[in-house]
C-alpha cells in the first residue's frame, strides 16, 4: 500500500493494498477504497463512503461530506462510488441525509473542477459534470447525461439519458432524454444530435427519436394522450425511454423554445408582405431614377 507519511488514514478504514494516497490527505473510519485507486493530495473521505475500483480522486476534493440540510439526522446514509471515475479538483459529493439511503455515483463518470453533488443524488454511468455544475438533493442523473459549466439543477428534478444542458442552464423541471436544453433560455432546443451520433445510435432509431419528439413538443396534443401515443407506438427500443420518463415525472418537464428571444429577424404578417410586394416595384423604379 502506497500511503504517504503525511496523509492521516483511520486503522479502522478497508482500502486494498494497491491503492496510492497523496500527503494531507485524510481518511476517516468506516471508509472502503477497492483496487487501483488514487487519491491525490489534500483528498478527504470521510465516514460512510465505499469507493469501487480504479477511482481518480484529484486535490481538494471531499467525498462523504455531511448533508447540507437544517435537519441531519444522527444517523446519516452513505456514498457508494462506483468505478473508473475521475473526480477533479475542489469537487464535493456529500452522503445521503439518512440511513438506509446513499448518494450513489455509477462507473466511469467524470466530475469537473468544483462541481457539487448534493445528498441522495443518484448518478448513472458515463455522466459528466462540467465545471461549477451544481446538483441540488435528491437530484437524478441518467446515463451518458452531460451538464455544461455553470449548470444549477433544483432538487427532486431528472436528467434523462443521453440528455446535454448547455452552461449556466438553470433548471427546474426534468429534462427528457436525448434533448438539449440551451443554455441561455433553459429550454429545450432539440434532440442531442451529437450525443445520439457518438453513441452510434443507427438512423432509423434516430428517426424514431425524432418523430417521437414532435409528439411531445409539437402535436399540440393533451398529456395523457401525448403519453398513450408514446406507450402504444413508441414502446421498443432506445425511444421507449420516453415514455417510461414521461410518464413517472412529478416537476413536469422543461418547455422547448421554438423562437429565439432575441431574434432580429421578425416574420411579417401577411397582409404587410403583400403590401410589401405591391409597393416593391415603385421602390425599384425610384431607386434606378
Amino acid at each position: 500500500m502506497n500511503i504517504h507519511p503525511l496523509a492521516l488514514v483511520s486503522p479502522e478504514a478497508e482500502i486494498d493494498p494497491s491503492v496510492q494516497i497523496g500527503p494531507f490527505c485524510v481518511v476517516e473510519s468506516g471508509v472502503k477504497i477497492g483496487p487501483d485507486c488514487i487519491l491525490e493530495n489534500r483528498v478527504v473521505v470521510k465516514a460512510g463512503t465505499i469507493l469501487g475500483a480504479r477511482n481518480h480522486i484529484f486535490e481538494g476534493t471531499v467525498l462523504g461530506g455531511l448533508p447540507q440540510h437544517v435537519r441531519v439526522p444522527e444517523r446519516r446514509g452513505g456514498l457508494v462510488i462506483g468505478s473508473g471515475n475521475v473526480i477533479r479538483e475542489n469537487a464535493t459529493v456529500h452522503r445521503a441525509l439518512e440511513e438506509p439511503h446513499a448518494t450513489v455515483l455509477g462507473d466511469d463518470c467524470m466530475l469537473m473542477v468544483n462541481t457539487h453533488v448534493a445528498h441522495d443524488c443518484r448518478l448513472g454511468n458515463q455522466v459528466i459534470l462540467t465545471n461549477n455544475a451544481m446538483l441540488a438533493g435528491h437530484v437524478t442523473v441518467a446515463d451518458r447525461a452531460y451538464l455544461s459549466g455553470a449548470v444549477g439543477v433544483h432538487q427532486f428534478c431528472r436528467i434523462g439519458t443521453l440528455a446535454m444542458v448547455g452552461g449556466q442552464a438553470h433548471i427546474n423541471q426534468d429534462v427528457p432524454p436525448y434533448v438539449t436544453v440551451d443554455g441561455v433560455s433553459s429550454l429545450v432546443v432539440g434532440l442531442n444530435a451529437v450525443g445520439l451520433r457518438r453513441c452510434g445510435l443507427d438512423p432509423a432509431k434516430v428517426q424514431q427519436l425524432k418523430a417521437a419528439y414532435r409528439v411531445i413538443y409539437r402535436s399540440g396534443l393533451m398529456w395523457k394522450e401525448i403519453l398513450e401515443i408514446l406507450r402504444t407506438e413508441f414502446g421498443f427500443g432506445p425511444v421507449a425511454a420516453f415514455y417510461e420518463f414521461l410518464s413517472t415525472t412529478k416537476r413536469g418537464i422543461i418547455s422547448e423554445r421554438r423562437m429565439p428571444p432575441n431574434a432580429t429577424l421578425k416574420i411579417k404578417p401577411r397582409e404587410e408582405e403583400e403590401k410589401s410586394q405591391k409597393t416593391l416595384p415603385f421602390r425599384q423604379a425610384r431607386a434606378a431614377g
